[in-house]
């Protein structure tokens, strides 16, 4: 029987990539899986004009790294005894070399999760999410998580329902399934949101919800909701699922859910999306402003 895929988080001594840390711990217990954590050393190319400067740059770079280990280690074992209920977590620490987001797209080819803060050391002030965590969205093999949003003496959320955006691209049905797996390991409630808009029916131009073609559009989008959640209630019978069709904006209604979840899991690109867009508009702006983690899943399939 082979091992169990680790949660991989990564750690650049950042506040950000502290509480990555603790969800990742937390998320490896809930899940009865391993936690590597991992901390990246990376030497600018413009060090190596001058060969000692470069030297003893990376021994620092190296130490630093090392005591970066050690404390994100000592966190993760306390965030797993407060997991009441739960067995103990494999921890493994490694310190890799390259540049960061490549390496980490690299590591999580072996992952069961990606764990990234949302905004690093290296980051420009203000900026909501980081160049690193939005990289590795676009391009990981395995789901990312985004941590970020509210906290609770420096902890991510724990209660409060898992949030999912369903629409009717291929992307949303792994997307689903990482939904499920989330909900029933946190023996919590899933949401499942689909949101849809139509320019012939705002209201702004005279139509009602008791408009036909308004009609029309919501119990079509009833059904889409219907076939992405088809099976997976069967395979996860104590999941409590909660169905929600509405007319807005997909980033506003997934926001508003956001702010009372504990967990929010879209897929990397939806129906709307360009062709060749790694990240869509509604993944990419929850990344940068939910009030909770964000897990975004990329398409084990070939878009259309």
């Amino acid at each position: 029987m082979s091992e169990p895929t680790p949660v991989v988080v990564a750690v650049d001594g950042s506040e950000a990539s502290t509480t990555a840390v603790i969800w990742a711990a937390r998320a490896a217990a809930l899940r009865g899986r391993p936690l590597h954590i991992v901390t990246v050393v990376h030497i600018p190319a413009f060090y190596y004009s001058e060969p000692y400067l470069a030297q003893s740059f990376h021994e620092e770079m190296k130490a630093t790294a090392r005591d970066r280990l050690a404390g994100a280690a000592e966190l993760a074992r306390q965030a797993v005894d407060e997991q009441n209920g739960h067995g103990p977590v494999e921890i493994v620490t490694e310190q890799l070399e390259g540049k960061v987001a490549q390496t980490l797209v690299a590591r999580a080819e072996h992952a069961d999760r990606l764990v990234v803060g949302s905004r690093g050391l290296g980051e420009v002030k203000g900026l909501l999410a980081g160049s690193v965590s939005t990289a590795v969205a676009s391009h990981s093999a395995a789901p990312v998580v985004v941590v970020r949003g509210r906290t609770l003496d420096g902890a991510p959320p724990a209660e409060g329902p898992v949030v999912v955006g369903v629409d009717g691209s291929v992307s949303c049905r792994d997307a689903v399934e990482v939904a499920f797996e989330e909900a029933a390991a946190r023996n919590t409630t899933l949401v499942a949101v689909n949101v849809w808009s139509d320019v012939s029916v705002q209201p702004s131009l005279g139509a009602v919800p008791e408009d036909p073609h308004w009609s029309r559009i919501q119990t079509g989008e009833e059904i889409v909701l219907a076939e992405r959640l088809a099976g997976y209630q069967e395979r996860y019978p104590d999941v409590v699922v909660e169905r929600v069709v509405e007319r807005d904006r997909p980033v506003r209604v997934l926001s508003e859910l956001a702010e009372r979840a504990q967990l929010l899991v879209v897929g990397s690109r939806g129906r709307g999306g360009f062709k060749g867009l790694l990240l869509g508009s509604t993944s990419n702006a929850l990344i940068q402003t939910a009030d909770c983690p964000v897990v975004v899943v990329r398409s084990k399939e070939t878009e259309d």
